[in-house]
């Protein structure tokens, strides 16, 4: 399976919900939804780890992949991931890549690279 970078730069394909997802398994969907509850201080349930990647449009997402903020802007702009707008690094995306160094590290590769 090809590498997926979501638009903020997390590599779905190696996320724990969409590798649940991908093998159809609901112990590592109970699994994953324990450890991000207690993670993210949120009720996320087996439920909600149901994802095919952030880039589909339609398909399975996890439940704050609808609502993302990252995603949505990235969908409007018609970008591949925030690399390739011309706002990187906006405000928005700052404030999660704070959090998340690794996928501002994936971006700026992808920025080098254009």
């Amino acid at each position: 399976m090809d590498k997926m970078i979501g638009f903020c730069g997390i590599i779905c394909t190696e996320c724990p919900a969409f590798l649940a997802t991908q093998k159809d398994d609901d112990k590592e969907r109970e699994r994953v939804a324990k450890l991000w509850s207690g993670e993210f201080n949120a009720k996320i349930t087996a439920e909600d780890i149901n994802c095919d990647g952030c880039l589909e449009e339609s398909g399975r997402l996890f439940s704050h992949c609808r609502v993302c903020e990252i995603r949505k802007c990235g969908l409007e702009k018609g970008v591949t991931n925030c690399a390739y707008c011309d706002d990187f690094i906006c405000e928005k995306l700052d404030e999660f890549l704070k959090m998340v160094p690794e996928a501002k590290q994936n971006l700026e590769e992808i920025k080098k690279g254009l």
